[in-house]
């Protein structure tokens, strides 16, 4: 018995597959899904549930699920970020990088501290019985403090290279929340210490990062000599809300490998295409070659209309925002609007001719809903 799919790789990529035949258990789905969308990390599967009005569950059981269902791909991750969005991780030598994938996750309202070495594990869980036995505070040694901020300091790259003065301390208050033993009795919130170092941890992290080349933190007004002239001209700090401003290409991947699919790319859509699946995971792979171009040459947009036409299509320029901004911007858009939707109403009600009998007829309609709406709630 066959089934047809929808599945939510993420919100700017949402594919249809079928399966000829029923997978025997969850694992044997996976592994099909695995193959049909090409993807090399693991995963959980959630679906909609009919019972629960379409809200997410977990597949536990390969029989919950209809011949056509809605499935959404949870990546698996062991660090704070989601797994697709490891970006630098630096061995204890600092001699050998790992340069991936863009982040697709934004600043946590809640920051998770991270598991450190076992021997500071251990030192730590010693240190919050002994704060909770006699209020007795940790001996924080050199090496204790450089694995913590080392540690720290590589999550919070996960999410931001150039965190803010809140961020710093949203991870500091979060350390001495976790382990008690580390808060500063001299200090009034117990950990502007670790806040400060911090600090300096973080931007000695990113000269190690600018060093091995990583090109999302050639960015700073200070510039190491080694750096390539064209990566210090006219490049400025990333915006706030830029979660990938100029990241590396993928593993295994070079400025020349990105350009023969950009190619590809091209023909494809000239020749109208209709796997547009293809399409999307093409742009996926080439967004580091994009973005170099667009930093360092600022092309103009008919240059950019020519050279990438996928990218001016409705589903790619919300799969593009979505790949440097980690949102979506639908949902943006809609919830900026709505901030302004009192104002807007107003301004309609007032609206005269033609055009305000129009806004009147659908103001009429809108309060008619309003005012069911109100009804409902009274009676629940």
């Amino acid at each position: 018995m066959s089934m047809i799919l929808r599945v939510i790789v993420h919100d700017g990529d949402i594919r249809k597959v079928v399966i000829p035949e029923k997978p025997s258990d969850v694992d044997a789905l996976k592994h099909v899904l695995q193959e049909k969308l090409q993807v090399s990390y693991s995963f959980n599967v959630q679906y909609e549930d009919p019972d629960f009005s379409n809200a997410l569950c977990n597949v536990s059981d390969i029989n919950d699920l209809p011949e056509r269902a809605t499935l959404k791909i949870i990546p698996l991750s062991t660090s704070p970020s989601s797994s697709q969005a490891d970006t630098v991780i630096l061995s204890g030598s600092d001699t050998s990088e790992k340069l991936s994938a863009e982040r697709q996750s934004e600043w946590p309202e809640d920051f998770e501290i991270p598991k450190f070495s076992v021997n500071v594990e251990y030192r730590l869980r010693q240190g919050n019985l002994a704060i909770m036995k006699d209020a007795t505070y940790l001996n924080v040694g050199r090496d204790i403090k450089h694995d913590i901020l080392e540690t720290l300091a590589r999550a919070m790259y996960n999410f931001k290279a150039y965190p803010r003065d809140e961020d710093f301390a949203q991870v500091a208050a979060a350390l001495v929340k976790a382990h008690p033993c580390l808060s500063e009795p001299g200090s009034s919130t117990g950990s502007a210490g670790w806040k400060n170092s911090l600090k300096f941890k973080m931007a000695n992290y990113r000269t190690k990062l600018r060093k091995s080349g990583c090109s999302d933190v050639a960015v700073e007004g200070k510039r190491d000599a080694t750096m390539d002239s064209v990566l210090k001209k006219g490049i400025k700090k990333p915006r706030r809300f830029e979660l990938n401003f100029l990241p590396n290409f993928p593993n295994g991947e070079n400025e020349e490998s990105q350009e023969r699919t950009r190619v590809e790319l091209q023909e494809e859509m000239k020749k109208r295409t209709r796997n547009m699946s293809l399409i999307g995971q093409k742009m996926d792979s080439t967004f580091a070659l994009r973005r170099k171009e667009i930093i360092h040459s600022e092309p103009p947009v008919c240059e950019i209309l020519e050279k990438w036409p996928a990218l001016f299509t409705e589903n790619q320029i919300f799969a593009e925002f979505s790949r440097i901004s980690g949102k979506n911007l639908r949902s943006e858009f809609y919830a900026a609007l709505d901030t302004h939707s009192a104002r807007l109403i107003e301004i309609f009600r007032k609206k005269g001719g033609n055009q305000g009998k129009t806004l009147h007829d659908i103001l009429r309609q809108v309060d008619s809903k309003v005012f069911i709406f109100y009804v409902d709630c009274c009676h629940l």
